[in-house]
């Protein structure tokens, strides 16, 4: 039998969870749950009994998506899951995870979806931090006249995010969803008996990889992250513009002080990510700022409205100068002790022939290959103030480089031409090699061959800047199974002894992912290690006659994400011990947090105003309370006076990132007064 007697008793109080806050009907469901081979099943929807429905809903808002029953399809048994009513091809059936789920546990869905009247569909994941939504896809392409099919895809969600969801989109004609199961991802262990890839290169350059905030519940994903790429985080998304620029906020503060040059940020979305950094001190490289694609249009526009008129010249390098400069500032403001040592400034500026992109917003329908920047400017005179500001405001510590793909093609001569006017202007350090690469079937037809990538290698050693290559991955011909491993070891070990010659010149390796299967290009399974966390030939190949040398020593600040080391640390509120695997235990309290009365609530740094400043210490305070909390070691750190005024957001839950949300919001006018009594309490 499908299910559990479980969802019967919960059934009613669902459709309250799906639109309210984290409840803890989550637990009941997984002490409930029958174990499987494959893990331990949670919830297996057949949608034979209508109860199976109340767990679904449409997004919200204005999606227009109504749920029912089905009896006209059905992948299995003899009913399904209707979505009707669909008005935009972003409307469509929901299940929420938080509330239901554990966080920081990794979970695999399956399930069937079939478009009415040949409808595709994309499998789609969305979260909430600090009251942003944010979104990415999981499958896409689920094309075709009957049932298409997703099978184990992995989900996770962390402690900071809220609004968790899963769920079906595309077109606007009725989906069909059925056999929607959910399980437990079965404990799978790292190989511990193969050497560190970063501890082999450690004398030479550093070896990172790229970190989404979905990846971090996964135990065995991040114990391979500290074991092999713990030298250098790229976020993979989330530090992009269209993640990073705040329309909400940035409308908000143009109608407060009628300022159309200051666009608003925020690093919401990568929270989870620059914690993770923050906890295990590990390196982040900044990717990126000026870029033509995941950009959005109005940030070019005249009202910050993507259906006016493009902006001047002068007034879009306003906005990129105020841009940069606030980036910069709120990143570090935010996270004082990472070190970002290295920020993408510009990233493909240029088409494969050497020219700029053609003018126009990035899109399908120009195969992603305008640019908003070359539409404003005419040509890529773009490039050289992105850098002047980047130079201007950078903190010292950032290494600044331009980075591209195809880097190897005929854009390298113009890419070689482009450094050097910048380096000549001292406002570049080096250049970013992305290396998205591609085996194929043999020798003679990968692309680029080892000795072309090679020549690059020189020509770009040859400006005298540095050369981080950025985004190594390696494909293969899809559907092949294993077939090609071999040869893509082959392909590897020849890119990474090419590298090895010109290390001098080379200051970081970074992986574009772990596994195959969280991979950008996962049907052509790139990366090292694959779907079960295994060492593939690849990585074999390229460990093969190299010295082992010891894994990297991590400085962890109370850590407790997957793949910890074992140490002991101590901040000013407690002592915490963290295992190998992840487990924490806290002793004791060893200094109370102070009381008394607030004398200006909001005012954090006591300077008898409040400000975007009260908002960055009560962040910098808690994200490193042992130099910037009441008993901190920084001479700036919050008073205890100072913390009880920050108590501004739910008085008495003590201070978090809520306070200095409060603060900003009240500054943009949102809210009237403080303190802000919020909903979730």
């Amino acid at each position: 039998m499908k299910g559990s007697n479980i969802r019967k008793t919960v059934a009613g109080i669902m459709s309250m969870a799906l639109i309210c806050s984290a409840s803890t009907i989550g637990g009941i469901a997984a002490s409930s749950a029958a174990d499987t081979a494959q893990g331990k099943t949670i919830f297996d929807f057949s949608f034979e009994d209508e109860e199976d429905l109340k767990y679904f809903s449409n997004r919200g808002g204005d999606d227009t998506t109504v749920i029912s029953s089905a009896s006209d399809e059905a992948k299995s048994g003899d009913k399904s899951l209707l979505a009707s009513g669909r008005s935009e091809s972003w409307n469509g059936p929901a299940f929420r995870l938080d509330g239901v789920l554990e966080p920081n546990t990794e979970y695999l869905i399956s399930a069937s979806v079939k478009g009415k009247y040949y409808t595709g569909a994309t499998f789609s994941f969305q979260y909430t931090v600090d009251g942003e939504t944010k979104y990415s896809n999981l499958v896409q392409n689920l094309n075709g006249s009957d049932w298409q099919s997703i099978e184990n895809v992995k989900v996770s969600f962390t402690d900071e995010m809220e609004g968790v969801f899963v769920y079906f989109e595309g077109g606007t004609d009725d989906l069909y969803i059925d056999d929607f199961k959910v399980v437990e991802a079965p404990t799978a262990e790292i190989e511990s008996d193969i050497p560190s890839l970063s501890g082999i290169y450690k004398n030479d350059f550093k070896v990172g990889t790229a970190l989404t905030p979905d990846n971090l519940a996964s135990k065995p994903f991040m114990a391979l992250v500290q074991k092999h790429f713990g030298e250098s985080i790229t976020v993979g998304n989330e530090m992009k513009p269209d993640s990073v620029l705040n329309k909400s906020a940035t409308l908000a503060y143009m109608e407060e002080t009628g300022d159309d040059e200051t666009p608003q940020i925020s690093f919401s979305a990568a929270k989870p990510v620059l914690n993770y950094a923050n906890k295990y001190g590990i390196p982040v490289r900044v990717h990126t700022l000026v870029w033509h694609s995941q950009t959005p249009e109005w940030f070019f526009k005249e009202n910050y409205d993507e259906k006016a008129d493009y902006v001047s010249p002068e007034k879009m390098k306003k906005r990129m100068e105020n841009y940069i400069k606030t980036y910069f500032e709120t990143l570090t403001g935010l996270y004082p002790d990472i070190d970002f040592y290295a920020c993408d400034v510009v990233n493909e500026a240029w088409l494969e022939d050497g020219t700029p992109r053609k003018p126009g917003h990035c899109g399908a329908d120009n195969n992603y290959a305008a640019s908003d920047w070359v539409a404003v400017f005419g040509d890529n005179s773009f490039i050289d103030y992105a850098f002047e500001y980047a130079r201007k405001y950078a903190p010292k510590g950032y290494k600044l480089y331009y980075n591209d793909y195809n880097e190897y093609m005929d854009k390298k001569k113009v890419i070689v031409e482009m450094a050097e006017r910048i380096k000549a202007a001292g406002n570049i350090d080096g250049i970013g090699m992305q290396s998205h690469l591609d085996c194929r079937d043999n020798m003679q037809s990968a692309f680029p061959s080892v000795s072309m990538y090679e020549s690059a290698l020189k020509d770009y050693a040859a400006t005298g800047l540095d050369v981080q290559i950025t985004e190594l991955d390696v494909t293969v011909p899809e559907q092949n199974g294993t077939k090609y491993f071999d040869h893509q070891a082959d392909y590897y070990k020849g890119i990474m002894d090419a590298i090895e010659k010109y290390k001098d010149s080379i200051s970081a390796v970074v992986f574009w992912g772990v596994t195959d299967d969280n991979s950008w290009r996962a049907k052509q399974l790139p990366l090292l290690f694959d779907n079960e966390y295994k060492a593939k030939p690849a990585f074999d190949a390229i460990i093969k006659d190299k010295t082992p040398g010891e894994e990297p020593a991590r400085t962890t600040k109370n850590a407790d994400g997957p793949g910890a080391v074992k140490t002991t640390t101590t901040t000013a509120t407690e002592t915490t011990v963290i295992t190998s695997s992840g487990d924490v235990t806290t002793t004791s309290d060893t200094t109370a947090k102070p009381e008394g009365k607030a004398d200006l609530i909001g005012d954090a740094n006591c300077d008898k105003s409040v400000s975007v400043a009260d908002a960055v210490l009560i962040m910098q305070s808690v994200a490193n309370p042992g130099k910037f909390g009441p008993n901190g070691s920084e001479e700036n750190h919050i008073t205890a006076q100072g913390y009880i005024n920050a108590d501004c957001c739910n008085v008495g839950d003590g201070v978090t990132n809520k306070d200095a949300l409060a603060i900003q919001k009240y500054q943009l006018k949102l809210i009237d007064k403080l303190p802000e009594v919020s909903a979730e309490k």
